[in-house]
């Protein structure tokens, strides 16, 4: 029948140019930012402060643990850590502000990191390290006593039930900074989660650990550190969808049993 259309034929043919027109650019998008990823897996495999140890490696005991600071940084500053560092931009900052402590930016995802790591060989950040690694095996990454600080900055909350153990502020988790931490050693946790906040000062309280600070507001505090004023892109995101930033410091008090 004339003006019939077949089963199966195109009814709009312009629609079929501009969907393979659309899935073509999509490829070449998708080609330039693996092309990207390749080229910063490279870069990095040239940066002389960047350590990428395999699991393995961890798991069998990273050389560099208890000697960060002979062997890695060649100085004998406090050293602190930023756990799950993302792009290494809050780690950078630090080190650029704090040039009297190592610091070491730690996440597994290598090319976030590379942004990070560009910047502190860009600003000669001689005290600005990372390493790729999974948190889970931090005390297998550094020795007993030898860490002053850590730093643990907007992380993902973890807010289901079934998720809780992978909260970084878990009791597991603790436990592992514990012994890697000295006696006197402090955890900073900046953090847009409200949820995260009270969860971690909940388990603060119920045990009588030593809370220094306690904010859950920290832009609305004229005294706090000018390390607290650094903001990461998502930070500036979050601001200005008006959420509030919280911040707890606090230290380990006697070890528990989970």
């Amino acid at each position: 029948m004339i003006g019939e259309i077949r089963r199966g034929a195109v009814k709009n043919p312009t629609f079929r140019i501009k969907r393979k027109l659309n899935l073509t650019v999509t490829f070449a998008k998708n080609k330039s930012v693996g092309k990207n990823k390749l080229r910063r897996f490279n870069e990095m495999e040239a940066f002389d402060h960047v350590v990428q140890p395999t699991r393995q490696e961890v798991e069998h005991g990273l050389p560099l643990a208890g000697r960060w600071n002979a062997d890695f940084f060649e100085s004998d500053r406090p050293l602190a850590l930023e756990l799950g560092c993302g792009h290494g931009d809050y780690t950078a900052n630090l080190g650029h502000l704090r040039r009297d402590v190592n610091f070491v930016g730690v996440d597994i995802k290598g090319a976030r990191i590379w942004r990070g790591a560009k910047t502190a060989e860009e600003e000669s950040l001689d005290n600005v390290g990372f390493l790729r690694t999974q948190i889970e095996l931090i005390d297998s990454c550094f020795g007993p006593n030898e860490v002053s600080e850590i730093w643990i900055t907007f992380p993902d909350p973890q807010i289901k039930f079934k998720r809780a153990k992978h909260r970084l502020t878990h009791p597991l988790f603790l436990e592992r900074y514990r012994r890697i931490l000295k006696s006197d050693g402090v955890i900073h946790l900046k953090s847009d989660s409200e949820f995260l906040h009270g969860y971690t000062l909940g388990l603060l309280e119920a045990w009588g650990w030593p809370i220094i600070e306690s904010n859950h507001d920290i832009y609305r505090n004229p005294q706090r550190d000018p390390v607290l004023d650094i903001k990461t892109y998502y930070e500036q995101k979050w601001l200005a969808q008006g959420k509030a930033i919280t911040y707890l410091k606090f230290q380990l008090g006697e070890r528990r049993e989970f």
